[in-house]
């Protein structure tokens, strides 16, 4: 090895360690401020609870939840129902507790497209800047020009009526609000002294953007995607109401809030459960997701 490159090793040394310290004291705090919100554990817990009850539904359903029972059909909730059952003679509890898989697998996945894709694009434009900042600011401004459930339809349309569509729909739907937050806060992290030296000593665009830039960005990142699973999780459920999401007869808390409508005056059981399973869900996880960003403000003191 040469004698220039053992320097810009040693030098590039001191510059990952320092941001490497600094990074782990930043966790550590918002990790501890995390755990003394009381809002945030009880959302966690309840959404953590939700996530074993999705794994764990074909030992906790009481029954076939499309299995048809035309002779039990709109029956109340009662001890043999715990939350009656549907027009087709299908437990309502049953249904509920297999909907959730599609719930929080349209959540995680939705967001986890929005992520990657808005993450990428916003590095990249907020780093390079020039003719790419451009581009994809101009690409943004015509996502952002259609209202998100419109987006989410265009997509469909393109890829077809099933789960898989709904999810990228949806996760399409998401990226310019993390692109958006990405390049602003890209554009403040390049700046950074130890990004200059980073970039003086000859570390590529890659290394920089993925070991000093991301570490700054990646709070914001984490408290989006928190706060846009729900998002997601109403959307898919729309998608779903409109017919345009997982196709009958699997369980979907959206297609159940849609079949109940016709029956609210005689039947009110089959929108109003799957309807309150939806908003704990959704204010378990806003719960959790505004702990997590008060956790992660430097500023928040316990």
């Amino acid at each position: 090895m040469s004698r220039t490159a053992v320097k810009t090793t040693e030098a590039s040394r001191p510059g990952d360690e320092l941001s490497t310290m600094r990074m782990r004291s930043l966790w550590s705090d918002a990790l501890r401020r995390l755990l003394a919100n009381r809002g945030a554990a009880v959302g966690g817990i309840i959404f953590l609870l939700i996530i074993v009850i999705a794994i764990i539904a074909p030992v906790l359903a009481p029954s076939n939840p499309i299995k048809l029972n035309v002779v039990d059909s709109l029956q109340a909730p009662s001890s043999r129902h715990w939350l009656g059952t549907d027009q087709f003679g299908r437990d309502i509890l049953s249904r509920i507790i297999y909907g959730s898989r599609i719930s929080v697998a349209m959540g995680v996945v939705a967001v986890a497209i929005s992520v990657v894709g808005g993450s990428v694009l916003g590095l990249v434009s907020g780093y390079f800047r020039g003719v790419t900042d451009m581009l994809v600011s101009r690409l943004v401004d015509v996502m952002l020009g259609f209202p998100g459930i419109l987006l989410a339809l265009v997509v469909i349309a393109v890829l077809g009526t099933n789960l898989s569509s709904a999810m990228i729909a949806v996760g399409v739907s998401g990226m310019p609000i993390f692109i958006r937050v990405v390049r602003g806060s890209t554009l403040s992290a390049r700046e950074y002294q130890y990004v200059e030296a980073a970039r003086v000593v000859g570390c590529g665009h890659t290394r920089i953007l993925f070991r000093h830039v991301m570490p700054n960005v990646a709070a914001p990142i984490i408290v989006l995607a928190t706060l846009g699973i729900p998002s997601a999780i109403i959307a898919g459920a729309a998608l779903s109401f409109l017919g345009l999401g997982i196709k009958p007869p699997t369980a979907d808390w959206g297609e159940m809030l849609s079949n109940g409508r016709s029956f609210m005056s005689t039947a009110w059981w089959l929108s109003t459960f799957p309807g309150l399973a939806l908003m704990i869900m959704v204010m378990a996880i806003n719960l959790f997701g505004d702990g997590l960003r008060d956790a992660l403000d430097p500023r928040m003191k316990v």
